[in-house]
């Protein structure tokens, strides 16, 4: 039995039956007498439990510290190995925000999860470094302008940005009703109501160069109706009015292609040759185009002819750049 299971244990020992001997105890937890004066202990120290030695009835019971409310352990009906998959997934969100900030609001979570373990600082910190997420290309977002678009999610409130379109190079002015989050390949986007041009768009965060909370109820835009639009294009492309592409995989590239999931509606078939066929929606190539380009000479593009004929463009272009 773990010490975390021990401590559940002798605390909801305690509550069932008013007052237990340290005999008993011990009889139940079938611990020596010192682990179970030291469970006790991190108990009393640690996790705040008002436990009390009555001399009257030779025993333990909850003190008056807990009278009026109800005393309850946070988290132990965690098991060991669930406790550190909460540490590493500190770790993980940690990675994936870069600025801090999601780590930052859970720092009092960790701090916790370090008590019940019975963790030193130098420990945990040994643990967590044995996790490492690869984020190349990243793209960081200003904590500030995360923890906005979080705050007007919550609340339901809009927000009004200086955005820069990277497409046109060109910086306007944007008052927008959050519907989502979303994290993909490394950095952070809004799924929101644009006010502007009336409809939803996707917005990166790295690209607000100023916004702030207005005082305007968010509009509100069913969660399915986000999903449909926002959903069915390749990639962070939105649109509902997809195309489908035809992609075949030599037998090398099917390896590691087989394994991947390059879209959540895609279709697809290994041959008896060994080629692995793709198909998938796409509402804009752009971001299709270059997933297949890092597969150049292992992937023939089957239809649209549109999408082949920009593939084999994107390579000419290649080419000539390296003379």
């Amino acid at each position: 039995m773990t010490r975390t299971a021990r401590v559940y244990r002798i605390e909801m020992l305690i509550k069932s039956r008013g007052h237990v001997s340290f005999r008993a105890l011990l009889d139940e937890l079938e611990v020596s007498p010192a682990t179970l004066k030291r469970d006790l202990e991190f108990l009393r120290d640690q996790l705040g439990a008002p436990i009390e030695y009555d001399r009257d009835v030779n025993g333990y019971r909850l003190g008056t510290a807990s009278r009026g409310r109800r005393h309850e352990l946070p988290g132990l009906w965690f098991s060991e190995r669930e406790l550190y998959g909460l540490l590493m997934t500190h770790q993980l969100l940690s990675e994936l925000d870069g600025q801090g900030t999601l780590s930052r609001h859970l720092q009092p979570l960790l701090e916790r999860v370090h008590e019940m373990l019975g963790q030193s600082k130098a420990g945990a910190r040994s643990i967590v470094r044995r996790v490492r997420i690869v984020s190349p290309a990243r793209r960081p977002v200003p904590s500030r302008y995360f923890e906005l678009i979080g705050e007007a999610l919550v609340k339901r409130r809009r927000v009004r940005m200086r955005y820069f379109t990277r497409g046109r190079g060109q910086s306007g002015l944007r008052e927008i009703s959050p519907q989502r989050l979303v994290h993909y390949r490394n950095t952070w986007y809004a799924d929101a109501w644009c006010h502007r041009t009336e409809g939803l768009r996707r917005f990166a965060l790295d690209a607000i160069e100023d916004a702030e909370l207005v005082e305007a109820k968010a509009r509100e835009v069913p969660l399915r109706q986000v999903e449909s639009e926002m959903d069915g294009g390749y990639g962070v492309w939105a649109g509902r009015d997809a195309r489908w592409a035809t992609l075949l995989f030599d037998a090398e590239a099917a390896r590691w292609v087989s394994r991947e999931q390059w879209h959540p509606m895609q279709r697809s078939a290994s041959l008896a040759d060994g080629r692995y066929r793709l198909e998938l929606p796409y509402t804009d190539d752009t971001e299709l185009t270059m997933d297949i380009l890092r597969h150049a000479g292992h992937v023939q593009v089957l239809e649209p002819a549109s999408l082949a004929a920009r593939v084999r463009q994107q390579l000419r272009d290649g080419l000539e750049l390296q003379g």
